[in-house]
């Protein structure tokens, strides 16, 4: 150690001070040429493309919100479409049973008064048939009992005139 006893690495001499102060100057010249302006030009570039990209995702943004806002508008007017058509069809469904309901009604109010006309005809022909019937056993009946009273024919033609009268009265 004693041989290191007298090294000193660094003497302040004013020589030693001016040629450090030169390589100094000399190597930040070299560097803001060739290290400091390139790194400056990525960084500005680098800026550059993080302040366009932070632009871009804005505006992407904004298309989103602006897309979402018309999917929003779409999607509100084909719910009402399609409540639209929901009621319009239940307007045509209730207006068709309506009109069904109505049709059935007529109908069957048709055919009862079809009925009653044809059981009223019916009951006329059956009276008319029953008249007829009681009408000609009354004849047969009244003939078999004036042949057998009646034995000249004086007295039928008296018999008939009374009956003619009986007639004209009732």
């Amino acid at each position: 150690m004693i041989f290191l006893s007298g090294f000193a690495p660094f003497q302040p001499t004013p020589g030693l001070a001016l040629w450090s102060l030169v390589i100094f100057l000399l190597f930040w010249w070299l560097m803001s040429k060739y290290a400091f302006k390139p790194m400056m030009d990525g960084l500005k570039k680098r800026e550059d493309n993080i302040a366009s990209a932070l632009g871009e995702a804005e505006k992407a943004r904004e298309e989103m919100a602006k897309l979402k806002a018309e999917n929003e508008s779409i999607l509100a007017e084909a719910r009402e479409e399609r409540a639209k058509i929901l009621r319009e069809a239940k307007e045509t469904r209730d207006k068709i049973v309506t009109e069904a309901k109505e049709k059935a009604k007529e109908e069957a109010s048709r055919i009862v008064t079809t009925a009653k006309v044809e059981i009223e005809n019916e009951k006329q022909a059956a009276m008319v048939t029953v008249k007829n019937q009681v009408g000609n056993m009354a004849t047969e009946i009244a003939e078999k009992i004036l042949k057998k009273q009646l034995a000249g024919k004086e007295d039928h033609e008296s018999f008939v005139n009374t009956l003619v009268k009986e007639i004209q009265l009732n």
